[in-house]
């Protein structure tokens, strides 16, 4: 599946792609781990996970609060109207609230491991089948679409990072897999996926470290509002209490720990043994192409930071 070279970006009236990868260039963003992908990072490989119920939660919990507080705000003005915000808000919320309930008893899928000593990638695929990719060949674009209505200008995009069966004989539904992340595309998504190709390319060192699993309590939504009351930061004490009550920030980082307090490792024999480090002698190599991509792209964003 042919793509257009990494860093070209086409623009239209309502959408924008910037296309990252191949080759697997610099975006000239900073890592930033947004959506919390990154499930598990060593020295030899880093699991990238596409669960995140804890966004869900974000996206309906304000639509409830919305709902609920346009009943209350009703109930003695108009009482029809108030009790058609409930019926309407149970109807308009309720659905998604099934399809989230119905993730929690669902597992958590499989990640994505890449592997920067062999520079290769291991894409979980259905009934227990999987894929290694060599890292060069993976795709990846930012994607943004805009709409224009009455409540204004809306914006939204994905990361999609996508992958091609290495087997020349797989069937036609099975030589490519890709998986997209809701981050609302652009300079967010380019974010995102530097957190992937700085590890690659760079090292552990120079993306952020995994926010998933069993959190300390004093970083968690309640340890933190606790912690800045007692050091008399007022200002973020309310914006922790504005933030679980009205966004339901509590709630999606709960139920995301109860999902992955221990995030699933890939079941495969084969891949424990692949995933063992290597001696730096037998690290595979940058080819000569992505080297002189590297260079190329660095030489431009030297030259846009000096006349920034």
């Amino acid at each position: 599946m042919s793509t257009p070279p990494a860093g070209t970006t086409k623009k239209r009236l309502f959408s924008r792609n910037d296309y990252l990868a191949p080759l697997p260039i610099p975006t000239g963003e900073k890592p930033s781990d947004v959506l919390n992908t990154i499930w598990r990072k060593n020295e030899v490989f880093l699991d990238i996970g596409n669960y995140s119920i804890g966004s869900a939660v974000m996206v309906l919990w304000p639509m409830v609060m919305l709902f609920l507080s346009a009943a209350y705000g009703f109930r003695n003005i108009s009482p029809e109207l108030s009790e058609f915000s409930l019926i309407a808000g149970g109807v308009i919320t309720g659905i998604p609230a099934l399809f989230i309930i119905q993730g929690l008893f669902r597992e958590v899928p499989l990640p994505v491991r890449f592997n920067r000593q062999r520079r290769e990638v291991c894409v979980p695929r259905e009934d227990g089948e999987y894929w290694i990719v060599p890292w060069e060949s993976v795709t990846a674009a930012a994607t943004q679409q805009s709409s224009v209505s009455q409540a204004g200008k809306a914006t939204m995009g994905l990361l999609i990072i996508g992958f091609e069966n290495p087997d020349p004989q797989a069937k036609e539904d099975n030589k490519h897999f890709s998986f997209g992340f809701n981050c609302g595309g652009g300079t967010t998504a380019m974010a995102l996926w530097e957190c992937t190709r700085s590890y690659m390319e760079i090292g552990p060192d120079a993306v952020p470290n995994s926010r998933v699993g069993i959190t300390p309590y004093e970083k968690t939504q309640i340890g933190s509002i606790i912690t800045d009351l007692c050091k008399g930061g007022l200002l973020n004490v309310l914006w922790g209490i504005f933030c679980i009550t009205i966004l339901g920030t509590y709630f999606a980082e709960k139920l995301q720990n109860l999902k992955l307090s221990h995030p699933p490792d890939l079941p495969y024999p084969a891949i424990t043994e692949w995933s063992k480090p290597l001696p730096p002698e037998q690290w595979a190599k940058r080819s000569p192409e992505l080297e002189e991509a590297i260079a190329n792209r660095e030489a431009e964003l030297a030259v846009i930071r000096k006349s920034a």
